[in-house]
């Protein structure tokens, strides 16, 4: 219900859009579509995660950057072709499309037992897997042991702080989504038009952020089908070196072209392929993992919260670096600013290396179990065996 909702302020957004004479009303619109997104990043992650099985439950909360890139090559594709109010129309389509399916969907197991409908939560498992209640009443069981400890040990804002597990595990993914913004995916998907005039690209704007939407879908695309195989750990880690290398060459491209004043023509295409390939690796790591890992660290009783906080966090750091993203430049120049994303991305790489824990394969008792310390080993990558 609290997804179908978030339909409401994101039509109210639109509308405020499409109807805008002053540039107060269009503050207002981003601010209410601001909640709107709340929503989504907030809830579809706990969504997924309750009603996944394990086995696929990264592939799962993968989707989430897959269809965020699939909507920006909807947007991409559209925008420069309709008019301005055609355009706040087609963007309202999606929720709408949104509500007719998703209001036949069953409510999360997890919700419906907690609230003490256990009948309707073995009918929504069965309807999740496939089989008959009779084969989901073990899975039920766990789910009705976990809800019973979950309101055994009711959580309050404080014992996100209080209890061990909780304190790790807001930590990992308050530093994950920072990580994931200070990689400056939107100061460069900012930059996209005077990165292409960089390169002296012959193709117009429109059509340069086309290309790069699909290529943003295509490799959002691989995450859902190989991260659970590979784990969280290793596609973070080679996401993020991946960044640092294209960051550090569209700096070293820039500073020869503006500090130097070097001739840049026979590299002209190295802009081009570095923003491809940060774009690419981004949305194959950095981009989706974070919020899978957030729907899989957190118990019941504080998922909500946590979410909040972790999502908070998230577009918090968005804001203070888009803001002044601009500011840094001019003061110091666009390949400094690339080059400090780039120092960012190697933080990320030795955080995920040396302290993330692997949820892979992993319940959430077992990824509980690790972050309180009662299996403080980090296994091997791509091997979910070793608990």
């Amino acid at each position: 219900m609290t997804l179908l909702s978030s339909v409401v302020p994101f039509l109210i957004g639109w509308v405020l859009i499409a109807t805008a004479g002053v540039v107060y009303q269009l503050f207002v619109a981003r601010i209410v579509l601001g909640f709107a997104l709340a929503f989504a990043f907030t809830v579809v992650p706990m969504y997924c995660g309750e009603i996944a099985e394990t086995s696929v439950r990264g592939a799962l909360g993968s989707f989430l950057q897959l269809f965020v890139t699939i909507g920006l090559l909807y947007a991409y594709a559209i925008g420069p072709f309709v008019s301005y109010v055609a355009f706040a129309i087609v963007c309202a389509v999606p929720p709408v499309v949104f509500f007719a399916c998703f209001f036949v969907m069953p409510e999360s197991p997890y919700h419906l037992v907690k609230i003490g409908k256990r009948e309707e939560a073995v009918q929504a498992l069965a309807r999740l897997r496939k089989k008959s209640p009779a084969s989901v009443q073990k899975e039920a069981d766990e789910i009705q042991a976990a809800i019973d400890d979950a309101f055994r040990n009711e959580a309050k804002i404080s014992d996100l702080f209080k209890v061990k597990a909780n304190l790790k595990a807001l930590i990992f993914t308050c530093l994950l989504v920072a990580f994931q913004q200070c990689s400056g995916i939107n100061v460069v998907l900012f930059y996209m038009g005077s990165i292409f005039k960089a390169a002296h690209s012959a193709l117009p704007d429109s059509i340069s952020t086309i290309i790069v939407g699909a290529v943003q879908t295509a490799t959002s695309s691989i995450t859902p089908l190989i991260c659970d195989k590979l784990g969280r750990r290793m596609l973070l880690i080679t996401s993020g070196i991946g960044e640092i290398v294209s960051l550090i060459a569209l700096g070293l491209y820039m500073f020869l072209q503006d500090v130097e004043k070097s001739d840049v023509s026979g590299i002209s295409w190295l802009p081009i392929v570095s923003l491809v390939i940060f774009i690419a690796l981004y949305c194959i790591g950095w981009g989706p993992l974070p919020w899978t890992v957030m729907g899989e660290m957190f118990a019941s009783n504080v998922k909500s919260k946590a979410s909040g906080i972790t999502v908070s966090v998230c577009w918090l750091v968005s804001f203070f670096i888009t803001k002044f993203a601009n500011d840094l430049q001019e003061l110091f120049g666009q390949y400094l600013l690339f080059w400090l994303f780039a120092v960012f991305c190697v933080l990320s790489v030795l955080f995920t290396f040396f302290i993330l824990p692997e949820t892979k394969g992993k319940s959430l008792q077992q990824i509980q179990n690790e972050l309180s310390g009662e299996h403080p080993e980090i296994p091997e990558f791509g091997d979910s065996s070793k608990q």
